[in-house]
């Protein structure tokens, strides 16, 4: 879903790494497509195989190994991939010394299926495998394919640093959980990220304080679902028999973490992502209420306004239970942008259904979102057991009214900066114009304006709106 972005949020941070190691002579080509989480997958392999001899390179022609970190959560994700690989092949017939490997969700679920389709693939790693990638780097330049997909209960990495590939040099992401155990009908997920496990408390500060010495300004805490995390000392939630043996455990919960991660580091900017609502509690909001410096924002993904269909997506929670959380936001966090995920055309849609997730966008009037059809997913129970009986273009129309209705919330959101003062914290220049600065603000909008030859990429900075479009705000910088 954000896959052009992360390509260009590539290019800009592989020309801002510092940590390279002169003794490593094989050259590394990665690629990320999808979730913010496969962009930290990738800079956790970069570290891994610097250990091993590999420096990483924006020079697909020079690669000695080339790694596509993939997504499986909807079908034109996996297209995507598929046509990557056409050009890989391409340019393996002029550098047959090239090895190409498939990493992620799409790697985990096709598996060997992947050797055999696409005859360029040497290696295929699940996102639980990536340590045992320099054993497989072994197997291949000893002309055998290598497979590991196999998912693990415990690993999180939480002892390897990521060699920061995505990064603008002023904000990173830190991974605090892995996998998803809420099994919704239509998501692939579970099976290619496996059960939900918590890091280590000690070793998300441990990374959070490396990044502040290396003067970051900004961290995004990521996870599958961030606000499920639960620190009792390692293992699976679901070890647990029942919740009172969970209670008298000594936990950590999402918002104790928030709590001391913002309290740590006062002068670090923190945001999360992604959040579910049926485990985002009350006890988050009035954590991200007490301190200044966690961003007023929120991705509260929804995927329908009908209760009809969350039950037939196995979503957890109704379309009230929603709007009380969505009323609550905006209780405790006056200022909270919202976000979300909708998707349109799941198995069963009626046109009443459509309406529904018409009007619950009327009543949130979200910030800005994510919209998509549904594609089958194989694997996944709704493929296992309904039918994908929405004509595609019945799927299509819905998808335009969604997407023009979030058009038109996204302006009047965005027009309630005008003539307001917002603290930027400036990333780098505009894509349109190098004689502006691009930055976001606390409720994640983007904000452009004019340089003064006085700031710098980092700053924050004070930043009064004058004008605004859809997406984005133009102001001039007044301290």
């Amino acid at each position: 879903m954000f896959t052009e972005k992360i390509i260009e949020e590539q290019k800009q941070g592989q020309a801002l790494i510092t940590e390279i190691k002169k003794e490593n002579s094989k050259k590394l080509f990665i690629e990320s497509y999808g979730c913010q989480m496969n962009l930290n997958d990738s800079e956790i392999v970069a570290a891994i195989l610097s250990d091993h001899g590999f420096n990483t390179t924006q020079n697909l022609e020079e690669a000695d190994l080339v790694l596509v970190n993939t997504c499986s959560i909807r079908e034109k994700a996996e297209q995507t991939v598929r046509k990557r690989l056409e050009k890989f092949n391409a340019i393996k017939k002029i550098n047959p010394k090239m090895k190409v490997g498939v990493l992620g969700c799409m790697a985990e679920r096709l598996k060997e299926q992947f050797l055999e389709e696409e005859k360029i693939v040497d290696l295929v790693v699940g996102p639980d495998a990536y340590r045992d990638l320099p054993n497989l780097i072994a197997e291949i330049e000893a002309g055998r394919d290598a497979v590991n997909v196999i998912l693990s209960r415990e690993e999180t990495y939480a002892d390897v640093s990521p060699v920061r590939l995505n990064s603008n040099g002023v904000s990173a992401f830190v991974s605090i959980t892995r996998g998803c155990d809420n099994m919704c009908t239509f998501c692939v997920v579970p099976f290619t990220r496996g059960r939900e496990r918590s890091r280590d408390p000690e070793s998300i500060i441990k990374e959070i304080q490396d990044l502040s010495d290396k003067n970051f300004k900004e961290i995004t805490l990521l996870g599958q679902n961030v606000d499920s995390y639960l620190w009792f000392g390692g293992g699976l939630k679901k070890d647990f028999k029942n919740a009172s043996d969970m209670a008298q455990a000594t936990a950590l919960s999402f918002s104790n973490l928030l709590d001391r991660c913002a309290s740590q580091f006062p002068k670090l900017r923190f945001r999360f992502s992604t959040s579910n609502p049926q485990d985002m509690h009350l006890d988050v909001l009035h954590t991200m209420a007490k301190h200044d410096n966690i961003c007023k924002y929120i991705h509260l993904p929804i995927q329908s306004g009908s209760t009809r269909m969350l039950e037939r997506m196995n979503r957890k929670h109704t379309r009230q239970e929603y709007m009380t959380l969505i009323d609550n936001v905006h209780k405790i966090l006056p200022d909270c942008a919202i976000s979300h995920d909708m998707m349109v055309g799941f198995c069963g849609e009626t046109e009443a259904d459509h309406q529904e997730t018409l009007s619950l966008m009327a009543y949130v009037k979200y910030d800005f979102g994510f919209m998509f059809a549904y594609s089958e997913r194989p694997g996944t129970l709704a493929a296992k057991k309904m039918d994908d009986d929405v004509p595609l273009t019945v799927k299509k129309r819905r998808l335009n009214e969604v997407i023009q209705l979030q058009r038109v919330h996204s302006l009047y959101r965005t027009e309630q900066f005008l003539g307001k003062t917002v603290e930027v914290l400036i990333e780098g220049e505009s894509k349109k114009s190098d004689a502006y600065w691009m930055g976001r603000n606390s409720q994640n909008a983007v904000v452009v304006f004019p340089k003064t030859n006085i700031e710098k990429v980092g700053d924050l900075v004070h930043v009064k709106v004058n004008t605004c479009t859809s997406a984005t705000l133009i102001g001039e910088k007044i301290s």
